[in-house]
């Protein structure tokens, strides 16, 4: 593995291709949550929060297609 910081102030990391694609996108899928949130002043609380209303809003609609 090489990691490596750029001019442009950007991170570089290389890896081997034997490395299961499966975990690295995860991986990258976590990266991409940090980008996404690095500036945000929410409360985990009001994430959560959010979260349930969303999860219940979804249950909702699909609730359905599970039950029968």
């Amino acid at each position: 593995m090489l990691i490596e910081r750029t001019n442009n102030n950007q991170i570089t990391i290389t890896v081997s291709s034997s490395v299961d694609s499966f975990g690295l996108q995860r991986l990258i899928d976590y990266i991409k949550y940090l980008e996404a949130t690095a500036k945000s002043k929410a409360k985990q609380s009001d994430v959560d929060k959010l979260a349930d209303e969303v999860n219940a809003s979804w249950w909702e609609k699909n609730r359905k297609r599970f039950i029968k």
